[in-house]
């Protein structure tokens, strides 16, 4: 028998069809409205854009609202009660990291980072790339310039990457000097994104995965995930590699490094062959509750703006903490001051473990090197340093990604645990190799309540580190500049 619909029921469903079709005509608007904006923009392009184009103020007629907030990036404003944009010297603020790093480049100098405007005028100051006295010299590898400029990928693409790799950082001197910019993340000709640097594309294909197969969402991180990664510079030739192998996590990038032998320095007090972490920002968002639910880092630290109808990414690259209306209160929404306070909430409790890591793990490493002294034999050493080789490298995975402790604070505070319990067995198992040699009694601590003291203590000249940054900056600096504008390689505009 046929069953008919009562009265209300067919008003239901009547208003339920129209709110679906009212949808979907919202959704159909917007696409079009979406292919017009974007069919406008080529359309009215005043700048024919070929190839890789390092100089970012040639993107500027064709993109004006891009390119006035990538401007942005040089403010150095913006504070949060944790870091912020201004560059701060950190080691000043936690002298024991002079005593982690002893032996590395970064016991000289480690300071919170800036904006992408500042990168290429930040690798020339800062003193772990030394202080080279001519065009061919210079203690870094090339390497070391992979993430710092557009003019990466042009010079990768002239010359071959493993041509790029194998120089002085100093070598490219004249030829490095945009800062990060559009063709870092977009195709000059299209503006599609796309990746413009080898190693995260090859540490896909090891995976046996096709990068090029990326939605566009997930090409929103990808392309950040060129550089803030953990990554490796191989021994034999200074090739840039991603440890992914085996996997994202702290161990599982441990146990690859494990298997290739590898560390970046032997310490210079406990002798320890030690892993320095990158900043695996993206390794930790993934593990983190916004990474599990596809939001990109753009999302957050890229927010979208509108304006004439026309919407657009900001290219201002900062904290999202900066802009919590467009980033925090697109799907939260309890108040600003909630949302930012449980973000400082999670920075606590995981500096918390920080700290208390860090002290702990420059006490082992002083102690091993009283060890050493008192006539501890390699055999004896042996538990102890891959104990310390792995507190470090917890310790260093934690604190060098930016925002991990927002990203991932379950997993974040797991692995400082985990730091904390090995920094804690080396120091009881120094103190049995020390029983074995004789001594029962403390090991006497030095002052290392400065950074000066600490790089004292290590035997840093720093007043002669300091000396030749100066005649570097001074004089060697402004002939590179001098002689990429001569060559074209600096935008006239």
């Amino acid at each position: 028998m046929e069953r008919k619909l009562k009265t209300w029921q067919g008003w239901l469903l009547f208003a339920g069809t129209m709110v679906v079709v009212f949808v979907l005509g919202l959704v159909v608007a917007s696409m079009l409205e979406h292919r017009a904006e974007v069919a406008s923009v080529f359309n009215n392009k005043k700048v024919d854009i070929k190839g890789i184009e390092p100089r970012n103020e040639i993107f500027k007629d064709n993109y004006p609202r891009e390119y006035a907030t990538w401007l942005r990036t040089a403010e150095t404003d913006f504070k949060s009660e944790f870091n912020g944009s201004e560059a701060v010297d950190v080691l000043a603020q936690r002298p024991e990291m002079v005593i982690l790093w002893a032996g590395y480049a970064f016991s000289k100098d480690y300071t919170t980072p800036r904006g992408h405007m500042h990168a290429i005028e930040d690798v020339h100051r800062t003193l772990r790339t030394g202080a080279p006295t001519g065009d061919h010299d210079g203690p870094q590898p090339a390497t070391c310039w992979t993430c710092k400029s557009p003019d990466v990928p042009r010079m990768m693409e002239a010359v071959g990457v493993d041509s790029f790799y194998n120089k002085k950082w100093a070598f490219w001197g004249s030829e490095i000097v945009n800062p990060i910019g559009c063709s870092d993340c977009h195709d000059s000709e299209t503006m599609n994104l796309h990746i413009s640097r080898p190693a995260l594309r090859e540490a896909f294909a090891r995976q046996g995965k096709n990068i090029d197969e990326a939605t566009p969402q997930e090409m929103r991180s990808l392309v950040c995930a060129q550089c803030h990664v953990e990554y490796y510079f191989r021994k034999s030739d200074n090739y840039l590699t991603f440890p992914w192998d085996k996997g994202i996590t702290a161990e599982k990038i441990e146990e690859y490094y494990d298997e290739a032998e590898f560390y970046d320095y032997k310490h210079a007090l406990s002798q320890t062959p030690v892993i320095k972490a990158q900043h695996p920002d993206f390794e930790i968002a993934q593990m983190g509750i916004h990474g599990q639910r596809g939001v990109s880092c753009a999302d957050c630290h890229m927010p979208y703006m509108a304006e004439g109808g026309i919407k657009y990414s900001d290219h201002h690259v900062q904290s999202p903490l900066a802009k919590i209306d467009r980033t925090c209160l697109v799907c939260h929404r309890e108040s600003e001051e909630t949302l930012r306070n449980n973000v400082y909430e999670r920075q606590r409790k995981a500096n918390e473990a920080r700290n208390r890591l860090e002290q702990e793990l420059a006490k082992a490493h002083i102690e091993a090197k009283f060890a050493w002294d008192k006539g501890a034999t390699e055999a004896q050493m042996k538990d102890v340093l891959k104990l310390i080789r792995q507190a470090q490298w917890r310790w260093d995975f934690s604190v060098a990604s930016h925002g991990a402790s927002f990203h991932a604070p379950q997993e974040i505070q797991r692995i400082l645990g985990h730091g904390l319990d090995r920094a804690l067995q080396a120091r009881l198992s120094i103190a049995k190799v020390l029983a074995k040699n004789g001594f029962t009694g403390d090991v006497p601590m030095p002052d290392i309540s400065t950074k000066e003291k600490a790089q004292q203590y290590i035997g840093l000249d720093m007043k002669k580190e300091h000396q030749e940054k100066e005649q570097f900056l001074k004089v060697t600096v402004p002939k590179w500049l001098e002689k990429a504008k001569a060559k074209g390689r600096l935008a006239q505009i």
